[in-house]
């Protein structure tokens, strides 16, 4: 009996060449469309579906496929006698071969269309004539992905088609359907948390490791809405690893949270702590930003007139933690900046941009990664792994609820800035998490300590060392969560600080409040907590 193949695909890269190998051995073409249009204009001698089917394709391509002479033809068991005396009385053929594609609903979902227009890039017949095919792969050569193309083509030629050949070809079917079924999912469905969470990712690389040396690893993207990994570009270095991928994903979105004025993205919280702050919308704002990262939690973090600035005081922060680090800019790179950077050994310099000059002055270190991003993050989910299951939560988003003076003391004015940056600062450190701050610049970073007196004793200390080299007091300290003790106040006024920033909430809240009292420290409480394990 003489061998068929159904060949319908949108994306033709490849398809003639199969057709064309598939027809010279021999093999029935049977087509749909577009596709049977384009392979007759190479010259091939094609079946359209409707033939075999008997029934026209109709509602505007809507129907082509859906037929039991088609599903019939991929689902019968050749091996079950039952099956092929059915077929025999129904006057139909089998069907050995799928090769099939389908509309790009991920690429129009990213377009932004309206409704009605993405609807149309749902395909129905493409999934349901894989989905027979792969179920019944033992029988029936499955081909969705054109890089199987030549592999399927030198099996056939040897007459010998391997059933893990044939096994991987159906799962790479279901792989791509879930993800396709997820991605539509995703656009259709109004619930933030569903019933069944829908994910669609694509293997973007696979990596040398994960975050050690024996441990396997791969970055998967999204398929339907692209974050700022997807639209990043790297301009000089060595490949990404999985340590490198979550430092600098954690580094971006540091910074983003001060502004990224390229794609006119606001600090994090400006609207309510112009609304909340006394005289927030007069606040100045320094609009340069530079993060250093280490371990997936910052270590240098300031604001400057100029991103040399910034990085002169993120780097004065912790001199001996960035080295070997990241170093994310929420600016295009100057060439000043740049032979700043270059002075240091540095895993990953991250920016919207670089000068030339300064691309130049980067590119003289081989192995250092340069990485252009283009877009903001998406900030939509935090996702992560338990033991047989997934954690989902709304990404942190809420900068402050309120802004409660709860001491005798008022804030000076000019420390508002400073308080305000110290809260989008610790949002991004690991908890416990404290925050010195003067001059919009962290002087002192303490984070994942297991209590908060050792975090607070970690960031105070440190800003009292740049103080005492700079002979001026810092001003400012923030904290991620509440304080259950007095004891980070009277830490806090021992070096000097004179305001506090704190959600509050604790059962001993007012214990802090007469501390500050006592000490003469402006506190404030915001009612937001930011906790980030």
């Amino acid at each position: 009996m003489k061998k068929r193949a159904l060949i319908s695909v949108y994306d033709k890269g490849g398809a003639a060449e199969l057709a064309a190998f598939l027809a010279g051995e021999g093999w029935e073409l049977l087509s749909t469309g577009g596709t049977a249009a384009y392979l007759k204009g190479q010259g091939l001698a094609v079946t359209d579906v409707a033939e075999v089917t008997g029934f026209p394709e109709c509602l505007d391509g809507r129907v082509k496929t859906l037929h039991p002479a088609i599903h019939a033809g991929l689902l019968a068991r050749r091996n079950a006698p039952s099956h092929m005396e059915t077929l025999a009385r129904l006057h139909l053929g089998t069907i050995d071969l799928v090769c099939v594609n389908l509309y790009p609903f991920f690429e129009k979902v990213q377009a932004g269309l309206g409704l009605e227009e993405t609807v149309e890039f749902i395909d129905i017949g493409g999934p349901t004539m894989l989905r027979s095919a792969a179920k019944n792969f033992r029988d029936v050569l499955v081909l969705s992905d054109p890089a199987d193309y030549a592999a399927a083509i030198t099996h056939i030629k040897n007459d010998d088609i391997p059933l893990e050949f044939r096994k991987r070809l159906a799962g790479k079917v279901f792989d791509l359907t879930a993800a396709y079924d997820a991605a539509i999912a995703r656009y259709l469905l109004d619930d933030a948390y569903p019933a069944y969470l829908p994910l669609s990712l694509k293997k973007a690389q696979s990596l040398r490791y994960g975050e050690n040396a024996h441990q396997g690893a791969a970055l998967y993207l999204n398929t339907d809405r692209p974050g700022a990994l997807a639209g990043m570009t790297q301009l000089n270095g060595k490949e990404l690893g999985y340590n490198n991928i979550r430092d600098l994903d954690l580094a971006w979105k540091t910074v983003c949270a001060f502004g990224l004025p390229a794609a006119g993205l606001a600090p994090a919280g400006e609207a309510e702590a112009a609304a909340l702050v006394p005289g927030g919308k007069e606040l100045p704002r320094k609009t340069a930003c530079c993060a250093a990262v280490k371990h997936n939690t910052p270590c240098g973090l300031a604001l400057g007139d100029t991103l040399l600035e910034a990085y002169g005081k993120a780097y004065a922060c912790d001199p001996v933690s960035i080295f070997g680090g990241v170093v994310a800019c929420n600016v295009h790179v100057d060439k000043d900046t740049a032979l700043k950077l270059a002075e240091l050994f540095l895993e990953i310099v991250i920016a919207p941009g670089f000068d030339p000059a300064a691309l130049d002055v980067l590119r003289q270190k081989k192995n250092l990664r340069v990485i252009q991003a283009a877009r903001p993050p998406l900030g939509e989910r935090d996702y992560a792994a338990v033991d047989g299951g997934l954690l989902a939560q709304d990404a942190d988003r809420t900068l402050l609820e309120k802004w409660d003076v709860v001491t005798k003391a008022a804030p000076l004015a000019g420390d508002l800035a400073d308080m305000l940056f110290g809260l989008r600062a610790v949002t991004w450190v690991k908890s416990n998490a404290i925050v010195v701050v003067k001059d919009q610049a962290a002087l002192g970073i303490g984070g994942g300590q297991t209590n908060r007196i050792w975090a607070a004793e970690q960031a105070v200390g440190r800003a009292a060392a740049i103080c005492r080299a700079a002979a001026a007091g810092p001003t400012v300290l923030a904290s991620d969560a509440f304080f259950p003790f007095a004891d980070v106040v009277e830490a806090a006024a021992k070096a000097g600080i004179r305001a506090l920033v704190q959600p509050g909430g604790s059962i001993r809240d007012q214990e802090s409040i007469d501390a500050c009292d006592r000490l003469g420290l402006a506190m404030v409480f915001t009612g937001t907590r930011h906790f980030k394990h």
